[in-house]
């Protein structure tokens, strides 16, 4: 069983891939659960449908069935032994040969899946009425049955292989057929392939994710209902925008204010830091995917035209997951590069999971950690530095003696989120307002607990630091000219103790 979860309107990702595409490369059946418990549900029976028809199985989620919440009805956990590995050359080693003999065999197996979804229960017709009808799956579903409670809906659970004589029955009972899904027209052409009208993406949009209001407006168009204003309130409360930033004392942030200092072109990967792409850090260039940094890196640089030295930018969690090859190639190559490891000691965006470099498996067992010095060196790297990113003068040395290398550099920085796995807290730090001459040089970072005063000088606004949420750091205090950021007075000190 395989789980692939979209991003319709990317709030997380590059890009709107609609992967419902891989089903159909691959040949393999695709279910898509609408909710939670169907999620549930769904996942029991893709182990099911795998044993019995001996293929992998996609789940196809979206990002509203992954972040809601709902009832769920759990089960007996059903044990099973594992049966073992049973040599098969045929049937596991793909060489042409064999290959050619899979071919036929996997043929087959979806004329069955598709005979399969015809009677299966997860293809579900309700409401009634014949003007119109609807074929939706997934999240779309709720969407549609909230808009039209009434209307007749063919919802599939099982979009590939569609059950098409189920679908061309659905189609005869009603007078025009419309097809709601989110993203790409994947149910909408098939249908259209098999000689069925239907009308889809001509009403509902191919970009961002669906809700009622846009399924409605959908409908509106089509002319089968009376568009609806939508449900929003008719005073909306004044907000300011608040851009992401990376958190108070992110050890990521001194790396990129060297970075955009010394002028590189950076190419930067997944990950926390890529908020370094934004004001005011604006120090990173490009970022594609995950793994791509070092790349990108050696073919801008094998280019000749970035007009500047080139860095990538990779995580210690993305280094060990996709960057490892790319680092080898630019030994290989020579590449001209300096590729900077950001080692915070975990992967923080996405919770603080466990990686090959911490040292700890994701079940909580200790394990070796991946040495990314020895790895380096091990892949050829002559020249490596490991620096305390905090120490801003020995940053920026660090990473301009790695750019001026012949070759490819690597520069590790060392320091632990300070969120995760635990929270790091030092001694606060404040702003002295009668020495703060407003130079604004602390607010290059972009740290969240340096906002602006009401005060001024010379006209500039000046700063103060939020207490609560300030780490202690010391970045910040190494950017002050006129020395007007100190340390919080310890109450303790203060009375003597």
């Amino acid at each position: 069983m395989i789980i692939s979860a979209d991003d319709p309107g990317m709030h997380s990702s590059q890009n709107e891939q609609d992967n419902r595409a891989y089903a159909r490369m691959a040949g393999v059946p695709l279910l898509e659960p609408s909710d939670s418990a169907e999620a549930r549900a769904f996942t029991l029976l893709a182990f099911e449908l795998s044993e019995q028809f001996d293929t992998p199985v996609l789940i196809r989620t979206t990002t509203r069935v992954s972040h809601n919440r709902g009832l769920v009805k759990l089960g007996a956990r059903v044990e099973r032994q594992a049966e073992g590995f049973s040599p098969d050359p045929a049937k596991y080693v793909m060489i042409p040969g064999y290959a050619r003999g899979r071919r036929p065999v996997m043929l087959e197996r979806l004329e069955r899946l598709a005979a399969h979804a015809e009677t299966s229960p997860l293809t579900v017709q309700s409401g009634s009425g014949s003007d119109f009808g609807v074929v939706t799956s997934g999240i779309s579903h709720h969407y549609v049955r909230e808009v039209l409670p009434e209307a007749p809906i063919l919802k599939l659970g099982m979009s590939y292989p569609l059950p098409i004589a189920r679908i061309r029955e659905f189609a005869e009972s009603v007078d025009r057929l419309f097809v709601v899904e989110e993203l790409d027209p994947i149910v909408e052409t098939e249908i259209k392939a098999a000689g069925i009208a239907a009308d889809g993406k001509a009403f509902f949009p191919q970009i961002g994710e669906l809700n009622p209001d846009i399924v409605r407006s959908g409908f509106a168009a089509a002319g089968v209902l009376v568009d609806q204003p939508a449900n929003t309130p008719t005073v909306s409360p004044s907000s300011v925008a608040r851009p992401p930033l990376m958190c108070p004392g992110c050890p990521h942030t001194p790396p990129f204010l060297a970075l955009k200092r010394l002028g590189a072109v950076v190419t930067g990967d997944i990950g926390c830091y890529t908020l370094a792409s934004l004001e005011p850090l604006a120090a990173m260039d490009t970022c594609v995917a995950m793994g791509s940094s070092i790349g990108m890196a050696v073919g801008m640089a094998a280019s000749g035209g970035a007009g500047a030295p080139v860095v990538a930018t990779i995580g210690d969690s993305t280094f060990v997951h996709g960057g490892i090859q790319g680092l080898a190639d630019a030994v290989y190559s020579q590449a001209n590069i300096t590729v900077l490891i950001l080692d915070n000691g975990t992967t923080a965006m996405t919770g603080g999971q466990e990686h090959p470099g911490t040292g700890m498996t994701l079940q909580g067992v200790d394990a070796t950690p991946v040495d990314l010095v020895g790895l380096c060196k091990a892949l050829g790297v002559g020249h490596i530095n490991v620096v305390d990113p905090y120490d801003l003068a020995a940053t920026y040395n660090a990473i301009e003696a790695a750019m001026a290398h012949v070759g490819p550099s690597v520069v590790i920085t060392n320091r632990p989120c300070v969120e995760a796995p635990i929270k790091v807290r030092d001694r606060p730090y404040e702003v002295v307002s009668d020495a703060c001459t407003a130079c604004q040089a602390c607010m290059t970072m972009g740290c969240p607990s340096i906002i602006w005063s009401d005060e001024l000088f010379e006209g500039r606004r000046k700063v103060v630091i939020d207490p609560v949420t300030c780490t202690g750091c010391t970045v910040c205090v190494q950017l002050c000219s006129p020395l007007a950021i100190i340390p919080v007075p310890d109450p303790e000190e203060a009375k003597g103790v």
